[in-house]
């Protein structure tokens, strides 16, 4: 039986599909069991961190107490002595312990109506407390700073993959920049209301025709800019080994526009826009590249559409993305 040759090419094209889906499959496979294996060993290191953080803080401030009484130790006795090398033999007696209470049936040798001595008068006289009370208050002051400024270490933004937004988006045209030879325009579809306008520098280091309907990858929340003239809201994410060498980075197969891209081991929702001034895309794009397989990732965590598979660079293996 003769086969009609549009059938074969059918069959043909439909085993590569098929093998190629295989593929995809088991290298998302062994990701998984990686990513499951990394996630036990961070939550131990996690837990042992924690520990060691807490043994650390209460031997602070266990060592820091110490030195706090021992230091109103030496100041009380220091003011004491000075007192009493100071105060006259009736007042010394108010720094020492009172004796104890005469009995009832003892008789007293004073007139009920005979004015009291010079030196008992002194005696009888108050002294002020608050002198003492003041700079015991100072010295709870000072000790309970350390511990608001060590708790203040936790405040900190953090500082990972999760702060971005990540979204899968469709090249809808594309054109040279009327004003830059090197630089062209995208009008990327992002399953929102109506299309993005993307500036991006690869007017002459790709063939714009062939970025059309292609599926990619962008940053979503950097601050919208103008670039000679043409307002971008947002970013192309490339991979490259050299200035001469780039490729977009490739959304998985069967992604749709605005699907997100998300990473196992660093859940959370990312900032609605990334602060200029703390740099976080420049932070993380040194830990951003492309592995031997040639899938994107961070810190060795893959970039993943979920329930579709990872993002990849088409032929670039061992690079950087930007």
């Amino acid at each position: 039986m003769k086969l009609d040759p549009d059938d074969g090419e059918q069959i043909m094209e439909y085993f590569k599909t098929h093998a190629l889906l295989s593929r995809e499959k088991a290298l998302l496979q062994a990701s998984v069991r990686d990513q499951k294996k990394l996630l036990v060993e961070n939550a131990k290191l996690k837990k042992d961190i924690e520990q060691l953080r807490n043994q650390l803080f209460f031997d602070f401030l266990t060592t820091y107490s110490l030195y706090i009484i021992t230091s109103l130790s030496k100041t009380t006795l220091r003011t004491i002595t000075s007192l009493s090398a100071v105060l006259p033999l009736s007042a010394r007696a108010l720094l020492s312990p009172a004796p104890p209470p005469a009995s009832l049936s003892s008789t007293s040798t004073t007139p009920v109506n005979q004015p009291a001595s010079p030196a008992e008068a002194l005696a009888a006289v108050p002294t002020n407390p608050h002198p003492p009370s003041t700079f015991s208050q100072d010295r709870r002051d000072r000790q309970t700073r350390p511990s608001s400024d060590l708790l203040s270490l936790g405040a900190e933004p953090r500082v990972d993959v999760s702060r971005l937004d990540l979204r899968v988006g469709r090249i809808l045209s594309v054109r040279r920049h009327p004003l830059a030879e090197t630089m062209s325009i995208q009008e990327v579809d992002m399953g929102e209301n109506a299309p993005r306008t993307v500036v991006s520098k690869l007017g002459g280091k790709i063939h714009l025709e062939e970025l059309q309907g292609g599926l990619v990858v962008l940053l979503c929340n950097v601050k919208a800019c103008k670039m000679r003239g043409v307002a971008s809201q947002a970013r192309l994410l490339c991979c490259s080994t050299s200035d001469d060498c780039i490729e977009l980075l490739a959304a998985p197969m069967g992604s749709t526009p605005g699907d997100r891209v998300t990473f196992l081991n660093y859940p959370g929702d990312p900032d609605r826009e990334l602060p200029s001034k703390q740099r976080v895309w420049e932070l993380l794009q040194p830990d951003l590249q492309v592995d031997s397989r040639g899938v994107a990732n961070y810190k060795g965590c893959g970039f993943e559409v979920k329930g579709k598979g990872l993002c990849r660079a088409p032929s670039l293996t061992n690079c950087i993305i930007r």
